[in-house]
């Protein structure tokens, strides 16, 4: 067997602590000083079964650029197995024990089949079948991933919620109150969400389908300034009844982000549009799960002080802030707050 194993270099350094003189940056040659080190921690958390224990062995490291950034690229892995047919089991477990929000992807060609998975902590062994994965195991495994993502792109939340924050109230002579009744409250937000999907569902295909190509860090940049946007407009409102439109235009940028997913995952050509089509699925639905704790809580609070003072404007300016500072690295490739 061979393959290639692509490990981000801000991980490795979480693991292992790359860099030596402390100046914030990895160097070619802090890197290579520690090639060993990288490989045996890497392939004591990865094991491989068919017929008996499969052994490996990395050949070769290089350093490549992913859509998020620098990687450490262990080629030419090489390996044999005791036996040549049947299953094969893989066990991944690369700093699960650190991140708990940590995944693997992994692409793989066994025997003339093409298949792809995902690992998790919860799915850190996995068994492939010399076989052709059914469809609807491919829809399902995307559908999970799509649920998956939108639960943990904080900024992608964080837009939504800002769009949702202000669908319980009403801006009358400059000053909020509550709405009369939940069924506008419910109108307002099946327009946010609706155009908000329609929008990033037709950005998101074109991408993954390979039609439009951005810059990873333009697209980034821009998903954070659309929720400094959508914040301030909570706190100094210029748009106030067609959020639905602020929704879609920005719903077309994070459609780019959400392929970046995608492109790393890889779609099986076999199923593509499947593949496509439960990745959005998934989406929608972690999308409507937020919603539908979000809404309720915050019509039942909507005429307290603690929701307009606290929740909406508090909670509009923290997520303001939050996404300057997101903004500013991403924008000037800057470490402020994230690892």
């Amino acid at each position: 067997m061979s393959g290639q194993w692509d490990i981000a270099l801000r991980d490795i350094d979480f693991a292992l602590g790359l860099d030596a003189d402390g100046h914030g940056e990895i160097t070619g040659g802090e890197l290579r000083a520690r090639h060993a080190d990288i490989a045996g921690w890497a392939l004591a958390r990865v094991a491989l079964q068919r017929g008996g224990e499969c052994g490996l062995e990395v050949a070769d490291h290089l350093v490549d650029d992913h859509t998020d950034g620098a990687y450490a690229v262990l080629l030419r892995l090489s390996g044999a197995c005791p036996a040549g047919g049947g299953d094969l089991q893989v066990e991944y477990r690369l700093l699960f024990d650190l991140d708990a929000l940590h995944r693997g992807l992994l692409r793989l060609g066994l025997d003339g089949t093409s298949q792809t998975a995902v690992f998790a902590p919860q799915r850190a062994q996995q068994q492939f079948a010399a076989a052709e994965v059914s469809r609807l195991a491919q829809f399902g495994q995307y559908l999970v991933e799509g649920i998956w993502h939108i639960w943990i792109g904080f900024d992608h939340i964080l837009f939504l919620l800002s769009l949702l924050l202000p669908a319980v109230l009403v801006h009358e002579a400059g000053r909020w109150r509550g709405v009369g009744r939940f069924r506008e409250a419910l109108v307002e937000v099946l327009w946010v969400v609706t155009a908000f999907t329609l929008a990033h569902s037709i950005t998101l295909s074109l991408a993954a389908l390979g039609l439009i190509e951005l810059p990873s860090r333009l697209v980034e940049s821009a998903i954070a300034a659309s929720v400094v946007l959508a914040a301030a407009n909570n706190i100094k409102p210029l748009v106030e009844h067609r959020r639905w439109m602020v929704a879609f235009g920005f719903g077309l940028i994070h459609g780019f982000g959400f392929a970046s997913v995608l492109a790393e995952l890889g779609l099986p050509q076999e199923t593509l549009v499947l593949s496509l089509l439960g990745f959005n699925v998934g989406v929608e639905i972690g999308q409507l799960a937020i919603v539908a704790v979000f809404l309720p809580c915050a019509y039942f609070l909507r005429q307290t002080l603690f929701y307009r003072r606290g929740v909406f404007l508090g909670g509009s300016v923290l997520t303001l802030l939050i996404a300057l500072i997101w903004f500013m690295e991403r924008a000037f490739d800057l470490k402020l707050i994230s690892s």
